[in-house]
């Protein structure tokens, strides 16, 4: 995925890819295709909701729990132990994000990229 990617430039592309037009892909979604436009436009006040992001994965052939976290969002399943481990995390994104050669260490592990 591009760094600059968006949610909406992504969900956008995808749907034209899948040869969708707005209202086709509303229409599956149970949205109004206004409100797809805004997505797809990064104008929408809030983001969407989990089902309907899961929505548009599934429709679009996008992995959706990486799509839930492009949306801003952070999984349902994940809540709880989010919730378990606050402070250990705080301190974690503290230090990814002060230090870059630990957060390339731990996404390389993330990845496998350490096997």
């Amino acid at each position: 995925m591009d760094e600059t990617q968006t949610f909406g430039k992504l969900i956008r592309q995808a749907r034209k890819d899948r040869g969708y037009s707005q209202r086709q892909l509303a229409a599956l979604l149970e949205v109004d295709f206004t409100y797809l436009s805004k997505l797809e436009n990064d104008r929408a006040d809030y983001p969407p909701k989990e089902d309907v992001i899961r929505g548009l994965a599934r429709n679009l052939g996008i992995d959706e729990e990486e799509l839930i976290f492009l949306a801003g969002r952070i999984p349902q399943h994940y809540e709880q132990f989010l919730k378990q481990n606050n402070r250990e995390l705080t301190a974690l994104f503290r230090r990814l994000q002060e230090n870059p050669n630990f957060a390339k260490q731990v996404f390389d592990a993330a990845k496998g990229g350490d096997q």
